[in-house]
């Protein structure tokens, strides 16, 4: 699992998920639960890979010259 997701792709994920999380505590009782979809912009950001780029082939990460 080779890392796929940048620096500033991470840093808006981040931030995008934790708005998003967010929305928990504002909005109403039956739709609060849509806001726990927050946690997959959440959690590919602190990975730095996201299962959704594969297909594509699309890297927004710096390749390592070992």
């Amino acid at each position: 699992m080779n890392q796929n997701v940048g620096g500033i792709d991470r840093s808006v994920r981040i931030i995008a998920g934790l708005v998003v999380l967010s929305l928990f505590f504002v909005l109403g009782e039956n739709t609060r639960w849509w806001a726990l979809i927050g946690f997959v912009p959440l959690l590919t950001g602190f990975i730095g890979w996201c299962p959704a780029y594969l297909p594509f082939g699309i890297r927004t990460c710096k390749l390592r010259k070992d």
